[in-house]
């Protein structure tokens, strides 16, 4: 696990050590852990990091990472020429390369496997959402 990653404490009463959503709203931190790496992935892959990130888990085994104030001064002139569909193009495009990246860390933040990941944007309002989702955790 990287340095920067933050799994649930030790006394977590979930006993697997994967992450769930009543594990979170415990207040383990690992919302805030993955929307810093979210923050960071996107920095390094467009060159700015969003101005501001929110996690949460949708349900169960769906995780939805909110992202606003990512688009860089080239991406706003597009939008601004009306070009919204190839500025979306561009970016899934590269968000799609890195799709990999993107698992990893949420792979390693939660210890839960991604069985699936979907990116997508609202150019007009900047916002951008990762959608990721898990394995579900055996019950029983």
């Amino acid at each position: 696990m990287s340095e920067s990653a933050e799994r649930l404490p030790a006394g977590s009463d979930n006993s697997s050590g994967t992450a769930t959503a009543s594990d979170l709203e415990t207040g383990s931190g690992l919302y805030a852990a993955i929307s810093r790496a979210m923050v960071r992935l996107y920095k390094e892959q467009f060159g700015r990091g969003p101005l501001k990130a929110k996690t949460r888990f949708a349900d169960p085994d769906t995780l939805l990472c909110t992202l606003e104030g990512s688009l860089t001064l080239a991406e706003k002139s597009l939008v601004a020429m009306g070009e919204d569909a190839r500025l979306r193009d561009i970016r899934m495009f590269f968000q799609h390369a890195s799709e990999a990246r993107f698992r990893e860390v949420i792979e390693e933040l939660t210890g839960r496997h991604v069985i699936a990941f979907v990116s997508g944007m609202d150019t007009g309002r900047d916002v951008s959402a990762e959608v990721f989702y898990l394995e579900p955790v055996p019950t029983g």
